[in-house]
């Protein structure tokens, strides 16, 4: 492959909007394994959210793909591919992209969560603060006390 068609394969890799209407892969070998990788991502992605059991699972698949996404750009860089080689290449590099796209996106809802779950701890904490300082309770009691 010409050096000026594999900068170009790595530019596309690269773009923001590479996955935008790119597939993901049905089958790909992924560490030496090959996975139904659009059929796990559906099945994760058909939940609302991610069961605790399945979310060691979920993210050792991203890690996985990362890994999988680097190996393959390193080849797109370095070896003496053909240029279908490396077309195949990269289209295997974005639709491992759009997988981890969809992977990453099922954070969003634990995100929300543990946002709440900070503001109403801040809320507390606050609250807790307020009430010390204007001596309204008492830390070990918990119960309200007047100062002179």
């Amino acid at each position: 492959m010409r050096e000026f068609k594999r900068k170009q394969l790595l530019e596309r890799i690269e773009r923001e909007g590479a996955t935008v209407g790119a597939s993901i892969p049905e089958r790909v070998t992924v560490q030496g394994e090959e996975i139904n990788l659009r059929t796990f991502v559906f099945e994760i992605r058909r939940r609302d959210t991610v069961p605790p059991g399945e979310r060691d699972r979920v993210e050792q698949a991203k890690r996985n793909l990362r890994r999988e996404r680097l190996q393959r750009k390193q080849q797109l860089e370095d070896s003496d591919i053909s240029r279908e080689e490396g077309e195949r290449l990269a289209e295997t590099i974005i639709g491992l992209d759009r997988a981890l796209n969809e992977l990453e996106g099922l954070g969003s809802v634990d995100v929300e969560a543990e946002a709440q779950a900070q503001e109403t701890a801040d809320r507390k904490r606050w609250t807790k603060f307020l009430r010390k300082a204007l001596g309204h309770a008492d830390d070990d009691s918990g119960h309200g006390t007047r100062g002179p």
